[in-house]
């Protein structure tokens, strides 16, 4: 009798308080796939991480068997949901489908960047990044359906996977930065969903403590100034 072939194992290179090895975190779990999580120390990066990300060096990476490792976020959520069975994570209608990834990619170019000036500039280019970080913030919140708890209905999907970092990780840089960026009285949808997203049985379970995030990531405020710095340069 032939032996059943083993599913390959499945494993997660990510880093404790990463917005991004969070997402393919949280697809894995709302997929059921199991996994196991390796925490990389970003400051002495491993050869497991140099030889499946040689061009970014970055987190996370999804090893899955003995396949070339997948990298990015974005694309990790999107393998994931193709190649695992469980509740979908992307839309079925292809004009859904476009629009989840066009907010997607919205919340990683636009908003990151108006959000990253915002927090660690100062004076008036602050206060213009500010506005603007506002302002995509109302565009955001404007794709949330009237009567729906998430961005795809009724249960957490592709988009907000890719915009968890607005639930959770936008309060961890605002208290460092000693700046408010989302609140109620401007965005309250915005606010109830980023609640019911933080609050999901299964995305607590690889939601990171905010007082840790904020203890591991406040040493690094001079790092993210001296970034927005050289980003206000080449702008």
């Amino acid at each position: 009798m032939m032996s059943q072939e083993q599913p390959a194992a499945v494993k997660l290179i990510g880093w404790f308080g990463s917005p991004y090895a969070h997402r393919a975190e949280v697809a894995l779990r709302l997929k059921g796939v199991p996994y196991d999580l390796i925490m990389e120390d970003l400051s002495n990066k491993s050869d497991l991480l140099l030889k499946h990300n040689p061009v970014h060096h970055k987190v996370p990476v999804l090893l899955h068997g003995d396949r070339p490792g997948i990298c990015e976020s974005l694309l990790i959520i999107e393998y994931v949901d193709e190649v695992f069975d469980g509740p979908p994570l992307l839309p079925s209608d292809p004009l859904a489908r476009a629009a989840a990834r066009f907010w997607a990619s919205f919340m990683d170019k636009e908003f990151s960047e108006s959000m990253w000036m915002a927090l660690w500039t100062d004076g008036e280019a602050r206060a213009a990044a500010a506005r603007e970080t506002k302002a995509n913030l109302t565009l955001i919140e404007g794709q949330l359906t009237e009567g729906k708890r998430f961005f795809g209905g009724d249960t957490i999907g592709y988009l907000d996977i890719a915009l968890s970092g607005i639930a959770h990780w936008i309060g961890v840089f605002e208290e460092i930065a000693g700046v408010r960026l989302l609140t109620e009285e401007e965005h309250p949808a915005l606010c109830r969903w980023a609640k019911e997203y933080a609050g999901d049985e299964t995305v607590r379970q690889c939601l990171p403590d905010k007082d840790r995030v904020v203890a591991v990531l406040a040493p690094r405020k001079e790092l993210y100034v001296s970034i927005a710095k050289a980003m206000t340069a080449q702008n």
